[in-house]
Formats: C-alpha cells, sequence, structure tokens
C-alpha cells in the first residue's frame, strides 16, 4: 500500500509540474510560431490530463483552481477576473465529471467508454454554461470590458468533443477494469 501512494504521489507530482509548464509555455509557443495553441484550451487539457494520468480527482481539482491563479502571477494573463472565472469552470468541470462518472457508472457499468467520455463531454459542456453565465454577470456588472465569446463556438464544441473522444477511448475506472478483466 505504502508503494502505491508514494507512486501514485511522484505521479502526480510530475503530472502537476507537465500540467503546469504545458500552460506556462502555450503563450511562448504561440508567439513563437503563429499557431494559436489557446484555442485548444490549454488549461482544460492540462486539468484533464492530469485527471486522466492519475485519476486523482482530488488532485485535478487543485490544479484546476491553481492553474489559471499560477498562468496570472507568471504571465500576467489571464486579467484577474477572468482568472477567477476560468478556475471555477475548470474546478466546476472536474466536480462535474467526477460525479457524471460515479452516476452514470452506476447504471452504465458494462460500458465505461461511453460513461467516462459522455461525462467528459457532459462536464465540458455543463462547465462552459457556468462560465458563460458568469463572465455575463461579470460584464453587466462592469467588473470586465470584453466580448462575453472571444473563442469561436466551433472550435470550443471541436476540442470537448476531442477530450471527450480522449476519455472515451482511454478513462477506465479501476471497478469497470475489474470487471473487464472478469
Amino acid at each position: 500500500m505504502a508503494a502505491k501512494t508514494v507512486s501514485l504521489s511522484l505521479r502526480n507530482i510530475l503530472s502537476d509540474a507537465a500540467a503546469l509548464l504545458f500552460v506556462l509555455f502555450v503563450p511562448a509557443l504561440s508567439h513563437l510560431t503563429a499557431v494559436l495553441f489557446y484555442l485548444i484550451d490549454p488549461m482544460r487539457v492540462a486539468a484533464l490530463g492530469v485527471l486522466l494520468v492519475t485519476r486523482d480527482w482530488k488532485n485535478s481539482l487543485v490544479l484546476a483552481a491553481l492553474l489559471p491563479l499560477v498562468s496570472l502571477a507568471v504571465s500576467g494573463h489571464p486579467v484577474f477576473p477572468k482568472c477567477l472565472l476560468i478556475a471555477v469552470e475548470l474546478a466546476t468541470n472536474v466536480l462535474l465529471f467526477e460525479g457524471l462518472l460515479r452516476l452514470l457508472g452506476k447504471h452504465y457499468a458494462k460500458r465505461p467508454g461511453v460513461v467516462s467520455g459522455a461525462s467528459a463531454f457532459v462536464s465540458i459542456l455543463l462547465s462552459k454554461g457556468v462560465y458563460y453565465l458568469l463572465k455575463w454577470m461579470v460584464i453587466s456588472f462592469g467588473w470586465m470590458n470584453m466580448e462575453l465569446v472571444s473563442t469561436g463556438l466551433w472550435i470550443q464544441l471541436v476540442v470537448a468533443v476531442a477530450i471527450s473522444l480522449i476519455f472515451a477511448f482511454t478513462y477506465r475506472t479501476e471497478k469497470a477494469q475489474m470487471m473487464a478483466d472478469s
């Protein structure tokens, strides 16, 4: 048991470090290559990528809340109100994913790919809804002066589908894996 905890902790540390570096280097890569990497939703990719690798939703939740703050501290982007909105959105995404995974997993345990893919897709869509609702409120109150939707919705949908497909084909809970092995 101790070896599993140590390896899980090391996996969490390495995954978190990779996610932080990924998010911090996206602006530089975008400037160097003229490719708009921020369109792939790098903070969501990082937070959910860590969840995919570690299967530790609590670690992913903390990372989801911290990624925008670290980005703000290092690069000055996103602006503080948007930073808070993104942190809430990503944390909501992780929490919804975990909740949907548990809920759907009870009813569709023999279909782990469908469960994980659907959980990822629905959690992304719902967290986007929370984000846009909060952003609309912040703009309405005059705390930010920007467009409500700055990245095309179709691009966001493509990214959501891509992430969901990755989860559908790779994410298995221990319970689903045990059922598949038997």
